[in-house]
């Protein structure tokens, strides 16, 4: 309570401000979300770490880290703490929509995908599974993108994870630059 009456106070002042949160795990947020116009998780970052905050916040360095964890919206989001089982917990078991989600980061430029491709039409046992897409930066700087691959099963008899990822790639390029990105999914994958 103290944190947000805090930043409202900073807000009040008219001037853009930033939120730098300095913490191991997801936080409660929804006001900061809905009022401050950056939100920069900065974890534990180090002794450099305010080298690469300032770097980051000054523009001299274009972000694309992505969220290991889903912040929720609310705690009523999230089973009971004596429910042991995966459902409606991490981001391959809810069902809800969270504030952010597992995998979620933005840049200081824009990227846009189009072209995805997918090996065969059928997969049998043994076979892997080539996936393309083409990457492109539309913004005016160059930048990082993690390209994520998640996996779903439509038709599964048993329960399963809602998503799964199962692969990514970081890539980095300059304004109008495209590329071809492609991942293997192997038959343990699809299983």
């Amino acid at each position: 309570v103290l944190q947000e009456q805090l930043l409202q106070a900073v807000c009040q002042l008219g001037k853009p401000v930033v939120l730098v949160l300095f913490s191991g795990s997801p936080l409660t947020i929804n006001w900061a979300q809905e009022n401050v116009p950056a939100i920069l998780q900065a974890w534990y970052p180090g002794e450099e770490g305010g080298t690469a905050i300032a770097d980051v916040l000054f523009g001299r360095y274009n972000p694309a880290g992505r969220l290991p964890v889903t912040y929720v919206k609310s705690l009523d989001q999230l089973p009971e703490f004596t429910d042991y089982s995966m459902a409606g917990r991490t981001y391959r078991y809810m069902t809800d929509t969270p504030l952010y989600p597992f995998g979620y980061g933005l840049s200081y430029t824009d990227f846009e995908y189009s072209g995805l491709k997918i090996e065969g039409s059928q997969v049998g046992p043994e076979d892997s599974v080539k996936v393309q897409v083409t990457v492109k930066n539309v913004g005016e700087l160059a930048g990082d993108e993690v390209v994520q691959l998640y996996l779903t099963d439509l038709e599964a008899s048993v329960p399963v994870p809602r998503w799964r990822l199962e692969g990514f790639r970081r890539i980095h390029l300059r304004p109008g630059e495209e590329q071809v990105v492609e991942f293997t999914l192997t038959p343990r994958q699809l299983a």
